[in-house]
C-alpha cells in the first residue's frame, strides 16, 4: 500500500510539474515556490520577492495578498496532494514542518527545498534573516532599507514606552477559549518580549513559550489588560456580552475596566519588518488613555 501511495505522488509529481512534456516551455522553466513558513512569507512580500510564490501555509496571513494564494495546510498539518498540484519547484520551510510522513514523502519525490539560516527569535537574527533573504531574492538594498526601518520604529517604541507612569500585567490568549482551557502567551515568547518593549509585562512566567492554563490561573493572574488573538475574538463575535461569558475573565480588572483588545496573531508570533510599528501599536492598546510622564 505504501509503495502504491508513494507511486502515485510520484507520479503526479511528474506530471505536474511537466518535466517530460513539451508543453509551453517558458511556463514549465518558471521558479515556482511554496513558502511554508509565516515569517518567510511576510518577509518575501516586504522584499518585493513575492513574484514565483504560488502557494503558502494557512498560518501566512500576512499581507492581506498572502491570504489570496492557494494554500497547502497548517505547516504541521501537511498536505502533500496540495503541495503537489502547485507543481513546487522549490519549497521555503523554517524547520518547522510537518507531519514527519509527508516531509518524508516530499523528500522521497526529491523535491528541492530551501531553509534559511538558524536564526534565533532575536532582533540580530531578524536581521540576518532579513539580509540572507534578501541576498536569495537579490533584493539586497530593500532587505537593507527594511533593517533600518525596523531599529528606527522599534526604538521609537521603546523610548516612548519610558514615558508612561506604569507597567500594565499584560494577558495574551491565543485562538480564544478551547475545551475551558486557555492557551497563553507567556514571558519566553516573542509576545512577551513584543509587550516588554512596549513598557508593559507579560501576566504568566513559565518557561514555555505559549502554555494551556485553566480558568482559575487566569483569574487569579488579574491582568490589567487581555489581548485576544483574531481566532478566538472574532468566535465570539467581538461581544461584551459573550466575552463575559468566558470562565476566570468577568472576575478581572481587564474586564471590569473593559481593557479587553482584539490584535491579530501575526503580529505578536514572530519577529519581522513590522515588529517596530507591532510594538507601538501593542503599546496603544495596553497603555490606552493612559498618562505619560
Amino acid at each position: 500500500m505504501k509503495y502504491l501511495i508513494y507511486l502515485a505522488l510520484t507520479v503526479l509529481s511528474l506530471i505536474s510539474c511537466k518535466r517530460f512534456s513539451n508543453e509551453d516551455a517558458k511556463e514549465s522553466n518558471k521558479e515556482r515556490l511554496v513558502c511554508i513558513s509565516k515569517q518567510y512569507t511576510e518577509i518575501a512580500f516586504a522584499l518585493g520577492a513575492q513574484k514565483n510564490i504560488v502557494a503558502v501555509d494557512l498560518s501566512s496571513t500576512f499581507p492581506p495578498e498572502a491570504k489570496q494564494l492557494p494554500t497547502v495546510g497548517y505547516h504541521r498539518a501537511l498536505s502533500a496532494e496540495a503541495i503537489l498540484a502547485n507543481r513546487p519547484t522549490l519549497i521555503l520551510e523554517d524547520n518547522n514542518i510537518g507531519p514527519e510522513h509527508v516531509v518524508d514523502q516530499l523528500k522521497k519525490l526529491k523535491i528541492p527545498m530551501k531553509r534559511f539560516g538558524e536564526y534565533s527569535k532575536s532582533l540580530a537574527g531578524t536581521d540576518s534573516l532579513m539580509r540572507e533573504m534578501g541576498s536569495y531574492f537579490h533584493k539586497e538594498k530593500q532587505a537593507d532599507s527594511l533593517c533600518k526601518n525596523l531599529e528606527t520604529e522599534l526604538k521609537k517604541a521603546i523610548a516612548e514606552a519610558k514615558k508612561y507612569t506604569k507597567k500594565n500585567k499584560v494577558l495574551v490568549i491565543h485562538y480564544g477559549q478551547a475545551n475551558n482551557v486557555y492557551l497563553v502567551m507567556t514571558q519566553s515568547s516573542v509576545a512577551g518580549k513584543m509587550i516588554e518593549w512596549a513598557g508593559g509585562k507579560i501576566a504568566v512566567n513559565v518557561e514555555k513559550g505559549m502554555r494551556h492554563l485553566s480558568p482559575e490561573i487566569v483569574a487569579l493572574a488579574d491582568p490589567d489588560v487581555i489581548l485576544i488573538t483574531d481566532f478566538g475574538y472574532d468566535k465570539l463575535g467581538g461581544s461584551y456580552d459573550r466575552i463575559k461569558e468566558l470562565p476566570g475573565i468577568a472576575s478581572t480588572k481587564a474586564f471590569k475596566n473593559k481593557r479587553i483588545y482584539r490584535i491579530e496573531e501575526h503580529d505578536l508570533v514572530y519577529l519581522g519588518p513590522r515588529t517596530g510599528k507591532n510594538v507601538l501599536l501593542i503599546q496603544n492598546l495596553i497603555h490606552k488613555d493612559e498618562a505619560k510622564q
